[in-house]
């Protein structure tokens, strides 16, 4: 209950209003000041400051006692301890005002802190809601739908196209193609057949597969993925405000200071006058409000900075490791090279022969080609006797020709020579890393179509800027090896670490960070999450990323424009340098209102004046970040 009433004046509403009555409260003592004290300024019949008093520093006192009971050592004293005591010395000598401005200040600032460190906690219920919820097992010659919890080690499931696998296990029998894009990231399904491991998650796309279960409930690959975001979440520290870093000595002085000037004038009201400029309010704001400025400034430009700790930790970022799928990459395919062996068949012919056949798959690949062929108005022809081979080709008849559109494999099987220079434009292919689809009439091999996935245009040039930044890029990805030195080459990253899983990802991570380097992850698929947790601060790709990825990270490029992460660190490092300037200044101007104090210019009334004016200063020299350019 107690608790229940505390966020219930801490919340904005309430802190509106106890703005509003501190404003009322303030009319009449500028009255006084200016000669004026005879107009009948306060209607009400009570000070309206006590309702100030009363909204603010109930949570103010609250926070300061739940601190000394529950903080361990020195962190026992804090800022909210300190404010607690002026508040309540106010309140002893009569100057409600002085005592409702230093709890609403401090209002203001928890809520500012609060408005930049909520964090969206969805991203973990969207994965674990990817996980199967049955499987289907085989005993005999009978089928029956299980929960996947009572799947055991060692059971023969058979999965049907389109079904999502329940557990990690071995093929026994069939072929398919899996989309393994939530583990590994990978653009393309990868063909298995009888002996290749399959994992929990993943989605069958085309045949059906009997396999046996091998890792099981919490053992299975999606399992262990769930619990290394949940893990990460937890190590995951709030930000501690900078005025409860320096508290510890703060408190202390502002006591030795109020006492000796209590002891050394007999005045009451030069102690309490101490203890309020003493208040560390503008320390308080200073963070917060250039953390709120910084996160406006990022939001124009089309990027999402979920807390100021994150901001900070940007700055402070020596090396960012790149995911390739969806990253660095659009993460789509698109036909790269059209490569003829029939002098008969210029590149068009040749594309429209590989089309037409295609035009009935359903693999990604002759999905990707037809496609193309659509863009660049290529004619189709209509195919007939179309057959699939799983995971190997196709067979149709299309212009009045047989052909065959598949793999080395596949065309093999069929009875076609694959001769040297097909050979040696596969290897140079392969080299590319690009996947490539070969196509036969029924005699020989006339050409091969290659796809891709596209580059992102900004990507080099981004590197390059890091680079000169004087921050290390590496590529961690879960594409093949040949695949990710292609990419890699082409930006400019020269560290490149493939196949990986993701507790693979995780892995690297943390043995950067064992070199003592501030590690930067970039991702966009859901298998990037742990690494994106793992890391010291992380940017997934807002747009085109997974719900779960942008949720795990800490910043969301909204455009999926990856040239602005050398402007987070630009801003990042304005934001630090602003944030110890406006330390500086309120310390400066905390310092010179003591002086004044002790001299008695300054009563509780205006000391809180001249407190609330360092405040200020600090609100609008955050407010100077929200417009400056960093580009």
């Amino acid at each position: 209950m107690l608790k229940k009433i505390n966020d219930f004046l801490a919340g904005l509403p309430m802190t509106i209003l106890a703005g509003v009555f501190l404003l009322l409260d303030l009319i009449p003592h500028l009255a006084e000041e200016f000669g004026a004290a005879s107009i009948p300024i306060n209607f009400f019949p009570f000070d309206p400051a006590w309702i100030t008093v009363l909204i603010s520093g109930i949570p103010l006192l609250y926070l300061a006692v739940w601190r000394i009971i529950h903080n361990p050592g020195i962190s026992k004293i804090s800022s909210a301890l300190l404010i607690t005591i002026a508040m309540f010395a106010a309140i002893a000598i009569g100057d409600l005002f002085a005592a409702g401005e230093v709890a609403f200040i401090m209002a203001i600032g928890a809520i500012l802190e609060e408005m930049t460190t909520n964090r969206a906690k969805k991203g973990l219920k969207k994965l674990i809601s990817l996980a199967p919820t049955q499987g289907r097992r085989i005993r005999g010659s009978q089928e029956e739908m299980i929960p996947a919890e009572e799947i055991k080690p060692g059971d023969v499931l058979r999965i049907l196209p389109g079904e999502t696998i329940p557990v990690d296990g071995t093929i026994l029998s069939g072929e398919t193609s899996i989309d393994q894009s939530i583990m590994t990231g990978e653009s393309l399904p990868v063909d298995k057949t009888v002996g290749d491991a399959v994992f929990c998650g993943t989605i069958n796309r085309f045949g059906s597969i009997d396999m046996t279960a091998t890792k099981v409930g919490e053992d299975s690959s999606l399992q262990k993925l769930i619990r290394m975001v949940q893990d990460a979440e937890n190590k995951q520290a709030p930000m501690q405000r900078i005025a409860d870093r320096v508290a510890s000595w703060l408190v202390p002085v502002a006591l030795l200071i109020a006492v000796s000037a209590y002891f050394f004038s007999g005045n009451i009201v030069t102690a309490v006058t101490v203890l309020v400029v003493f208040c560390p309010c503008a320390l308080v704001l200073a963070t917060p409000t250039a953390i709120m400025a910084a996160i406006g400034q990022a939001t124009k430009h089309g990027v999402i900075i979920k807390s100021g700790e994150a901001l900070e930790k940007m700055g402070k970022v020596d090396t960012i490791a790149f995911d390739k799928t969806g990253t660095l990459t659009y993460g789509r395919l698109d036909v790269s090279d059209i490569l003829s062996f029939d002098e008969n068949l210029d590149e068009n012919t040749l594309l429209a022969l590989a089309a037409s056949a295609e035009a009935k798959s359903e693999h990604p690949l002759g999905k990707a080609i037809v496609s193309y062929a659509k863009e660049k108005d290529v004619c189709l022809s209509e195919s007939t006797a179309f057959h699939m081979t799983t995971g190997k080709g196709i067979y149709a008849e299309a212009s009045g020709q047989k052909l065959l559109c598949g793999n080395e494999k596949f065309l093999i099987e069929h009875k076609i020579l694959i001769d040297h220079t097909v050979q040696a434009a596969l290897e140079r292919l392969r080299m590319q890393g690009k996947a490539s689809i070969l196509v036969a009439d029924d005699k020989h091999c006339v050409g091969i179509i290659a796809l891709s996935d596209v580059l992102r245009p900004e990507a080099k040039d981004m590197v390059a800027r890091l680079s000169s930044m004087h921050t290390r890029t590496a590529l961690l990805t879960g594409d093949n090896q040949k695949t990710a030195d292609y990419f890699a080459k082409q930006v400019g990253i020269s560290e490149v670490r493939a196949e990986l899983l993701p507790e693979e990802k995780v892995q690297s991570i943390q043995e950067w960070q064992k070199q003592n380097h501030k590690v930067c992850m970039i991702g966009d698929g859901i298998n990037d999450a742990p690494a994106l947790k793992t890391a010291d601060v992380s940017a997934a790709m807002g747009n085109m990323g997974s719900d779960i990825a942008v949720d795990a990270a800490d910043i969301a490029l909204i455009s999926d424009d990856i040239s602005k992460i050398p402007y987070l660190k630009r801003l990042s490092n304005a934001t630090v340098a602003t944030i110890k300037f406006s330390i500086a200044l309120s310390m400066c101007i905390n310092f010179v209102a003591i002086v004044l104090s002790l001299l008695e210019v300054l009563n509780p009334t205006t000391g809180a004046l001249v407190h609330n004016a360092g405040s200020c200063f600090v609100v609008l020299i955050a407010a100077l970040l929200y417009d400056r350019k960093f580009d």
